[in-house]
């Protein structure tokens, strides 16, 4: 059953008990912000430990989870009631989280431990510690639950880890400064921007032999010259192609993630920092951090369209689930602007705390 319509001026009519909400770490005030996507007002501010910076939403159960580097441990936040849940104790200096698909198990980057911590949802416990490179900032699960990806900043590096064993099964060097990590749909290749440089590196995941398929080993596929500091790495939800957002270069770096080519470096707005792709796989929006603005990019045309304001330092974005607005975490005005993607136009700005960093979007059916 559909949960959303269109009416008139584009906006979604929701169910009765349909409940939507986005969270925002403030960094700078140890706070998470609710906001009313279907009211479109703040809900609340719920404190959780300091300097919250990574966060993330359950994909199977009504939590979002914030990450304290400052406090070493995790926040559960339960979306029904908007309400801390509970406090998971990680390592130290924990930058991000991510969750399986199926919910029960998180992953944690612990940049001051060098580690990766792996979280029982269920009992809310560490249940291993698993020792990486060092200052690991991103740790990725595959969307099949294989593989853990891991990018360590500090030794230029990225490990494999497997979830099973808790262990890691590769370790790949060559990648200055690695940051994001991004994994296709199939769970067959993971991309990681190499900030320190120019560069992506494609890493080819262990798969098990099959019918008509020989086993194969993890393995470094290519290492591909995009513009300068690429900070992140945007996936069509296809799965068929990749941006590099190259801070340094002011521009994005086309990648056919089937061929491990690039096809082009186009110029967009100064120090484009994150992006996200609609649904149906036609427009890239990035944020572009030095100029206050959100390039679009029609990825069918191959170019750049338009340039929308929005706050001072805009950074991470998401989209509603209905696709109807765009969610840009204005790092400098500490503000959340969205922007109807429609009218490709300001619609309204909504306070934040100080520092906003990450925003995670959780959608649900209330009892």
């Amino acid at each position: 059953m559909s949960l959303v319509g269109c009416r008139k001026h584009d906006f979604p009519v929701y169910a009765r008990n349909y409940r939507e909400f986005a969270y925002v770490t403030n960094s700078g005030s140890n706070t998470v912000t609710a906001l009313d996507i279907v009211n479109l007002r703040q809900d609340r501010v719920i404190a959780v430990g300091r300097r919250p910076v990574g966060i993330a939403a359950n994909p199977a159960r009504n939590e979002v989870y914030a990450v304290n580097a400052d406090s070493g441990s995790v926040s559960v936040i339960d979306t029904t009631r908007n309400e801390l849940a509970a406090t998971i104790a990680v390592d130290r200096l924990p930058y991000s989280i991510d969750v399986a698909r199926d919910g029960r198990t998180a992953y944690v980057a612990n940049s001051g431990s060098n580690n990766v911590s792996i979280i029982d949802l269920d009992t809310r416990h560490v249940t291993a510690t698993i020792g990486v490179g060092e200052a690991p900032g991103v740790a990725r699960v595959a969307p099949d639950g294989s593989a853990i990806v891991v990018s360590n900043e500090r030794s230029g590096s990225v490990s494999v880890v497997d979830p099973k064993l808790e262990r890691v099964r590769a370790f790949f060097t060559g990648c200055p400064a690695a940051t994001a990590v991004t994994m296709l749909p199939d769970s067959t290749k993971a991309l990681v921007a190499c900030s320190g440089g120019h560069q992506v590196m494609v890493i080819g995941l262990a798969r098990a032999a099959g019918a008509g398929v020989s086993a194969k080993p993890d393995r470094l596929l290519a290492l591909l010259d995009v513009g300068g500091t690429p900070t992140s790495i945007v996936l069509k939800p296809d799965g068929g192609e990749a941006f590099a957002t190259n801070f340094g270069g002011n521009s994005i770096s086309e990648i056919a993630t089937g061929t491990n080519e690039v096809g082009g470096t186009y110029q967009v707005g100064m120090r484009p920092s994150q992006g996200i792709v609609s649904q149906d796989n036609a427009l890239l929006w990035v944020t572009d951090f030095g100029s206050g603005t959100v390039s679009l990019y029609g990825i069918d045309d191959g170019r750049l369209l338009e340039n929308v304001s929005v706050g001072e330092g805009p950074d991470a974005v998401a989209l509603s689930t209905a696709g109807h607005l765009l969610m840009v975490v204005d790092s400098r005005s500490n503000d959340l602007a969205m922007v109807r993607t429609k009218t490709r136009a300001l619609f309204t700005l909504l306070p934040l705390g100080e520092k906003p960093s990450g925003i995670a979007v959780k959608a649900f059916l209330s009892h």
